[in-house]
């Protein structure tokens, strides 16, 4: 393991603290669910760079997803996320997606998350705490 890779207990205690869970359990639920959704999403040198970068757990959930052929938006990530936990809605769905991306700059690094980005669509921004840029001609 890397000496700057962070470990899960790390990653799961910034999950727990940004979306203020009640207990450990939860907010490890909610990461393994939310990271498994975005390693359907991220493809080619990103998820292997992702991988290294992420704790050797979170590693093995976000390679443990086969590549959708084509990403969600962003509306429909969140609705993914919601039906796999139990009692969801989409609104607390988008928390718990917010909860787990928005930690990730801080632990993998902007420059890897502006490059996840780049390969999903418009609206993921939001959800890992930033704001949408739109370029206009």
């Amino acid at each position: 393991m890397s000496a700057n890779r962070p470990s899960w207990s790390d990653l799961v205690e910034a999950v727990r603290d940004c979306g203020q869970y009640a207990s450990r359990t939860e907010a490890e639920h909610v990461t393994r669910v939310v990271l498994s959704a975005l390693g359907g999403h991220v493809t080619g040198e990103e998820r292997v760079d992702l991988a290294r970068a992420l704790p050797e757990e979170a590693a093995r959930v976000v390679a443990s997803r086969i590549p959708l052929n084509r990403p969600l938006a962003a509306a429909e990530f969140v609705d993914a996320v919601a039906d796999r936990i139990a009692g969801a809605t989409p609104a607390t769905a988008r928390w718990h997606v917010s909860s787990v991306l928005s930690v990730l700059p801080e632990l993998v690094g902007d420059q890897l998350v502006d490059r996840v980005l780049a390969q999903l669509p418009s609206g993921y921004a939001l959800l890992f705490g930033r704001a949408e840029l739109v370029l206009t001609a």
